[in-house]
């Protein structure tokens, strides 16, 4: 891994290590994040079916107003809250984070507290 300089590369080398073990099923979808330099995306997907359930980002039109002004990290607990309220609407108690390569700590690990908060993540 110290051979390969590339930012992205090493993030998608960590992904795939982590995704060795994290996998998600019909009753508990893995929820992945990712983020850009000016946005923060999530999606639930269930791999076993191979398909996206639901989504949310900054982009998304509930909240996209109400996050102008706000820092990265507060704009991520909102993204949080939008994905739990989806996840619930489509009848799923309970996700498996999978935070695709970023470290655990900034606006991912405010992503993951929004989400714990509604007791979808352990």
């Amino acid at each position: 891994m110290a051979d390969i300089k590339d930012v992205v590369a090493r993030r998608v080398m960590r992904h795939q290590r982590v995704r060795k073990k994290v996998h998600g099923t019909t009753q508990r979808p893995r929820l992945v994040v990712f983020k850009s330099l000016k946005h923060l995306y999530a999606q639930v997907v269930d791999d076993d079916a191979q398909k996206t359930l639901t989504g949310a980002s900054t982009l998304s039109p509930e909240i996209r107003k109400s996050i102008s002004g706000k820092s990265r990290a507060e704009s991520a607990q909102e993204v949080g809250k939008l994905i739990a309220s989806r996840i619930k609407e489509n009848s799923i108690s309970e996700v498996v984070f999978d935070r695709n390569g970023y470290p655990y700590h900034g606006i991912v690990k405010a992503l993951a507290e929004a989400v714990r908060k509604e007791e979808l993540l352990r």
